[in-house]
């Protein structure tokens, strides 16, 4: 017997937030969305495949901009309604071309970028 998406719990919109996380480094690179269908995608093809809100559609990380997710694990958290994707990133994870979507710090009531676009 096999892991079943559908066991997962889902917002009202049948999505998840998916946390996206560097294999190697243990960095955070982004936070994305799933369905059930984008979690057996990303199980069986082993290339991280979101849900895209706006376009709603599937969105394949790395289809267009070549900055791929390989999948080495997908975690569950204790209450099954977030996950946590381990890759291997390959370039940018951001769509500004940063390493992380997570660049900006919020300190003193001011914002500090941490990091520059790639390349």
């Amino acid at each position: 017997m096999g892991f079943d998406p559908a066991t997962l719990v889902y917002n009202d919109q049948g999505l998840l937030p998916v946390i996206a996380q560097d294999a190697g480094s243990g960095e955070v690179l982004m936070l994305a969305w799933m369905n059930a269908a984008a979690v057996g995608k990303t199980l069986q093809t082993r290339r991280v495949t979101y849900w895209s809100r706006s376009r709603q559609a599937f969105w394949i990380k790395g289809e267009t901009s070549g900055h791929t997710q390989e999948l080495v694990d997908l975690r569950l958290d204790c209450d099954r309604d977030c996950l946590l994707a381990v890759v291997r990133q390959t370039g940018p994870a951001c769509h500004t071309n940063r390493r992380s979507c997570f660049y900006t710090s919020v300190g003193n009531g001011e914002e500090t970028e941490l990091m520059t676009p790639i390349g």
